[in-house]
C-alpha cells in the first residue's frame, strides 16, 4: 500500500514535470507569434500565441465553423497593427478568456453585431454606407448585403482596399462576378491587369467605395464616364450630328459595347419635379400597377401603358408623370464590356434604320426604394403609338427611328407651320394686286392688330 507522502512525492514529481512541459512548449509558441507578428506589441503577440495556430475555430449554435485564426504577418501589416487586438475587441479580459458565453446562431450574426466596433473608429465612412445601396439592402434584410468584413478582411484590413492593387483582389468580384468577368475583358479590365498602378478605372474609380448608389438611377454612367473623358463630347461633336442630343439620349455603352443587346428604356419621370417617378418604400406601386395592366402577362401595350400613366397622374391631379427614352444596354454585365474607341459603333444605319435592333426591345422603368430600377416589358409597337411621342421626343429625329407615324406627324406639323405665313402674305400679295384700293385699305386694316380700337 503506498502512503500518503508517497502519494504526495509522486504528485509533486508530476506536477515538476508537466511545469517542465508547459515551460518547453510556451516559447515554442511564443517565438512562432512574434516570427509571425513582427512589429505587433507584446499584447498582440501573446493574443497571436493561441490565435497564430493554425485551424482554429468555434462552432456556432447552429453548426458553422468560425475560423479564430489570425495570419500574424498580415495583421502586423495591416492599417489595424496601431490600434491592436483591444481596439477591436475590448470586451476580451485575457484573465478569463476564452470565457464560457451564450453562442451567436450564426456567422451572419456574428459578423453584423461585430460591424459596430467599425462604427466606433470609422464614423465618416457610415455616414457614407447609410446611404448606399449596400445599406439598403442590409436594412431590408437582405442576406447577401455586404457587411464591412465582407470587403475588408478584418485582420489584414489594407489602406484603399477597393481602388488598389490587381483586379484578382478587389472585393467586388465576391459579389459581383458577372460584372467582375466582363469588366476583366473590357478595355479598362485589360489595361488594369497590365498595369495595377496605371491609370485604368477599378470598380471605386466608377461607383465609388462606401456610397455605392445604383448605376441605372440618374445620369451616374454618363457622370462617371465624363469623369475621366471629360472631352467626350467636343471630340464626338467633329463626326457625330446632334451629339449632345445624342449624350442624353444614348447612353455610353449603347456605343461603346458594340456586342451588347440594347433596348428603348422609357423611364417614368416627373415633368414638374424634373427627376425621374421614384417607387415608395413598402408602397409596391408600380408592379402591382404594371402587372394588373399587363393581364396576360405579354408585355404593355400602348393602351395599357396609357393606362398606367393615368393611374400615375390621378395621384397629384395632374399630367406631370410623362415617359422619357433612353437607348440603353440590357444590364450590369452588358454595360461593362466597353472596347476600344475604334471599335465602337459609328454607322448611324446601327439604329437609324427600318427595324433596327435596338428598338426591338422595350421596357418602362422606375426607380425603386433602394436606387435601382425596376422594369416591367413592353411591346414593341408602344413605340408607334400617338402616345410615344413624349416617350421618344429625347432621341427622335425624322426618318431616324423609322416609326412612320411620328414621321407623317412631324411632317404635317412641318408643312403647317411653313404653309400658314407663306399662305398669309399670299393673300397680301394678291390682295394689292387686284383688289380696288378701297378695298385693300379694308384688308389692311383687319390685318393690323387692335385695328378698331385705332379708328376710334
Amino acid at each position: 500500500m503506498i502512503s500518503l507522502g508517497q502519494q504526495a512525492a509522486a504528485s509533486s514529481r508530476r506536477g515538476r514535470l508537466l511545469v517542465l512541459a508547459i515551460l518547453a512548449f510556451v516559447p515554442g509558441i511564443l517565438h512562432t507569434a512574434l516570427a509571425a507578428g513582427a512589429g505587433l506589441s507584446k499584447d498582440d503577440q501573446t493574443c497571436l500565441a493561441c490565435h497564430g495556430e493554425a485551424g482554429m475555430q468555434k462552432s456556432m449554435a447552429e453548426g458553422e465553423k468560425l475560423s479564430l485564426h489570425i495570419v500574424g504577418k498580415d495583421f502586423a501589416g495591416s492599417v489595424h497593427n496601431a490600434v491592436g487586438c483591444s481596439g477591436c475587441h475590448a470586451e476580451v479580459d485575457l484573465a478569463k478568456h476564452p470565457a464560457p458565453g451564450k453562442k451567436q446562431q450564426t456567422l451572419r450574426e456574428f459578423s453584423i453585431a461585430k460591424v459596430e466596433a467599425c462604427r466606433s473608429c470609422h464614423e465618416d465612412k457610415f455616414k457614407l454606407f447609410d446611404a448606399s445601396i449596400h445599406a439598403s439592402l442590409l436594412r431590408s434584410g437582405n442576406p447577401m448585403a455586404p457587411l464591412c468584413s465582407d470587403c475588408h478582411s478584418p485582420h489584414a484590413v489594407r489602406a484603399k482596399a477597393a481602388a488598389s492593387g490587381p483586379i484578382d483582389q478587389v472585393p467586388c468580384r465576391s459579389c459581383h462576378s458577372a460584372v467582375f468577368k466582363a469588366y476583366a475583358q473590357s478595355v479598362h479590365g485589360l489595361a488594369r491587369a497590365k498595369d495595377a498602378s496605371g491609370g485604368a478605372p477599378i470598380c471605386a474609380d466608377c461607383h465609388r467605395s462606401h456610397d455605392v448608389t445604383a448605376a441605372s438611377s440618374g445620369n451616374q454612367i454618363k457622370e462617371a464616364c465624363l469623369g475621366c473623358h471629360f472631352n467626350a463630347l467636343q471630340q464626338h461633336k467633329s463626326w457625330l450630328p446632334n451629339a449632345a442630343h445624342h449624350f442624353e439620349a444614348v447612353s455610353c455603352p449603347a456605343c461603346h459595347a458594340p456586342m451588347a443587346p440594347r433596348r428603348v428604356d422609357l423611364k417614368l419621370y416627373d415633368s414638374s419635379a424634373r427627376e425621374r417617378v421614384a417607387e415608395k418604400l413598402g408602397v409596391p406601386r408600380f408592379e402591382s400597377r404594371a402587372k394588373l395592366a399587363d393581364s396576360k402577362g405579354q408585355g404593355l401595350d400602348a393602351l395599357a401603358l396609357q393606362s398606367l400613366l393615368k393611374q400615375f397622374n390621378s395621384e397629384n391631379g395632374e399630367a406631370d408623370t410623362v415617359l422619357r427614352g433612353r437607348l440603353e444596354v440590357d444590364g450590369g454585365p452588358e454595360a461593362h464590356m466597353l472596347t476600344t474607341k475604334d471599335r465602337a459603333v459609328k454607322d448611324c444605319k446601327t439604329c437609324h434604320r427600318e427595324g433596327a435592333a435596338p428598338f426591338q426591345k422595350v421596357s418602362i422603368s422606375i426607380v425603386g426604394p433602394d436606387g435601382r430600377a425596376l422594369r416591367h416589358g413592353a411591346q414593341q409597337d408602344v413605340l408607334q403609338a400617338p402616345t410615344s411621342v413624349d416617350s421618344v421626343r429625347g432621341f427622335y429625329a425624322i426618318g431616324g427611328t423609322r416609326i412612320k407615324l411620328l414621321d407623317l406627324l412631324l411632317v404635317l406639323a412641318l408643312a403647317s407651320g411653313v404653309a400658314v405665313p407663306i399662305g398669309h402674305l399670299t393673300l397680301k400679295w394678291l390682295a394689292k394686286k387686284y383688289l380696288p384700293k378701297s378695298d385693300t385699305a379694308a384688308v389692311a386694316r383687319t390685318d393690323t392688330p387692335n385695328s378698331q380700337e385705332t379708328e376710334k
